[in-house]
């Protein structure tokens, strides 16, 4: 047996705050599943203000609960502090057969990468704290964050996949940069836009200024590694830096498999959105 733990936790992204507890927890947790693991027990790590008082922050723990028990983990308690801002997440632990765990690298070129939940969530998570998202653009985000990780990550690792990992703060251009291991060892991808998973509206967000400031901080530090045929700042560039909250999972399977993990996702009514495959190139390579 081996042991999984990590732990995660964020300000609030959307403004019900039951939603909110849900999100934060499925975020938490979703890095077990992105190894392979189950989760086994969590702990709930909360910072908040006295101006909002015991009976909201009941709601964001309950919100944690509901995610927590979906994912078959038991929360056993926790620890809270005084705090400015609200902050609330989990310390989670799982386990797995030392054999069958799934790591972000080991991905082989000619391999097929799939893509689980659509991307956009920090532009969305952005519009909402301007007041400028609709109802049509901020339901499908929340409902894309609070879902679970768990069917796709299981899944993926009873094929198994050869690499995995969940697309969270550093954007999908930096997850999967950290997919492709070290610029030495010369591992790329393609990625065909157009195949992206994309939530309703994130585009003209993104044309409306509602950019989060890790998208940019993410360009900053992946940008060297992405071939990308648009102008600077170009919305679908944005896109590929914008930091998600509770995003999707990364997977890398074989392509001999790739047949029965699309048809086992459809079977299970999971999303499973092949972007692209992986090369010799030693970059990320976007066509248009």
């Amino acid at each position: 047996m081996a042991v999984v733990f990590t732990a995660d936790f964020i300000t609030p992204v959307v403004d019900d705050a039951r939603d909110w507890g849900r999100i934060a927890a499925a975020n938490s947790i979703s890095d077990v599943f992105a190894m392979g693991a189950t989760p086994l027990a969590a702990l709930n790590l909360v910072a908040w203000p006295k101006r909002l008082g015991p009976s909201m922050m009941a709601d964001v723990m309950a919100g944690g609960a509901d995610a927590a028990r979906e994912a078959g983990c038991l929360v056993v308690g926790g620890h809270t502090i005084l705090d400015d801002e609200p902050k609330y997440g989990m310390a989670v632990i799982g386990t797995v057969h030392p054999n069958r765990i799934i790591t972000n690298v080991g991905a082989k070129p000619g391999d097929f990468l799939y893509l689980t939940k659509p991307i956009g969530t920090g532009i969305v998570a952005t519009a909402i704290k301007g007041g400028l998202a609709s109802e049509g653009q901020i339901k499908p985000a929340v409902i894309s964050m609070k879902t679970l990780n768990r069917r796709a990550g299981e899944i993926a690792a009873d094929l198994p996949a050869r690499a995995m990992t969940d697309v969270t703060g550093f954007g999908l251009a930096g997850h999967l940069t950290e997919m492709l291991g070290p610029a030495e060892n010369a591992l790329g991808a393609t990625i065909h836009f157009p195949a992206l998973p994309i939530l309703p509206g994130a585009i003209d967000l993104i044309q409306k200024g509602m950019v989060a400031g890790g998208a940019y901080r993410n360009r900053d530090a992946y940008q060297g590694r992405v071939e990308f045929p648009a102008p600077p700042d170009a919305p679908e560039e944005i896109l590929l830096y914008d930091p998600q909250t509770s995003g999707g999972l990364l997977i890398a399977v074989g392509e001999d498999l790739a047949a029965e993990l699309e048809s086992r996702a459809a079977g299970a009514d999971c999303r499973m959105s092949r972007i692209g495959s992986f090369d010799r190139s030693g970059k990320i390579r976007i066509t248009l």
